[in-house]
């Protein structure tokens, strides 16, 4: 067989583990991974949960590593430019996914398998089933595939930072922008934790999140706030 016919012969799941440069052991759990919930009960969200915290894990593990100059805040920043669903969407849509990933009808037919939340997710899930399947290391290790040379090229000056997002997206719904509030500042005078509190009127959201500055913490407000009504909204 030729090559051009093996490629012909590969299904979206073979190219997605290609492009992972990973093989499954536990092949339920990779059909798991792929499966959205439009399409069934046995779907994607727990496992999304699992590859959530370990993304984050072996993101601001490596960028420890790669950036040892760079303060708490601007790490904080970069971790959250690289997990955004931006950045996850976008690394899916190169892996493949779009045509991996198992749709309900409806939802295939509404162009789900290009909507970027449902992109992002997926990949979660995946780093998530890649943990189960292989252990820690084979998820950071895929991590690290799949993030390359952006852990020294990422920049916090460049990257637009979780409030300027959330604020843009209510803008363009010509929505109330969010109001921020300081709820909590404690620690010595050198080592502060802010906690802010951020209330999105429009959907009646309101969460709250922690930081060695002011700003780091109305970041990481709008950040949890980006995070729910991605997955409420897509």
């Amino acid at each position: 067989m030729t090559a051009l016919n093996t490629a012909e012969a590969m299904t979206p799941d073979d190219r997605v583990e290609r492009a992972l440069d990973y093989r499954f052991r536990d092949r339920e759990l990779f059909a798991r991974a792929l499966t959205h919930r439009s399409a069934g009960r046995h779907h994607n969200e727990r496992l999304e949960f699992l590859g959530d915290a370990v993304l984050g894990y072996a993101v601001a593990d490596r960028l420890y590593r790669a950036r040892p100059l760079e303060s708490e805040d601007v790490l904080s920043i970069l971790r959250a430019s690289l997990v955004r669903k931006e950045s996850l969407a976008e690394i899916g849509a190169r892996l493949g996914l779009g045509e991996a990933i198992r749709l309900g009808a409806g939802e295939r037919n509404s162009g789900g398998h290009e909507r970027p939340s449902i992109l992002a997710n997926a990949l979660e899930a995946l780093i998530g089933a890649v943990h189960m399947d292989g252990g820690e290391a084979a998820a950071v290790a895929l991590v690290d595939r799949l993030f390359g040379d952006r852990f020294e090229t990422a920049s916090a000056a460049a990257a637009k930072d979780a409030k300027t997002r959330l604020q843009e997206h209510l803008q363009a719904q010509n929505m109330p922008l969010p109001v921020y509030a300081v709820v909590a500042a404690a620690g010595a005078a050198h080592k502060r934790v802010f906690t802010v509190h951020c209330r999105v009127e429009a959907f009646e959201l309101e969460v709250s999140a922690s930081g060695s500055s002011r700003r780091a913490a109305e970041i990481a407000a709008a950040e949890q706030a980006l995070k729910v009504l991605e997955a409420d909204h897509g």
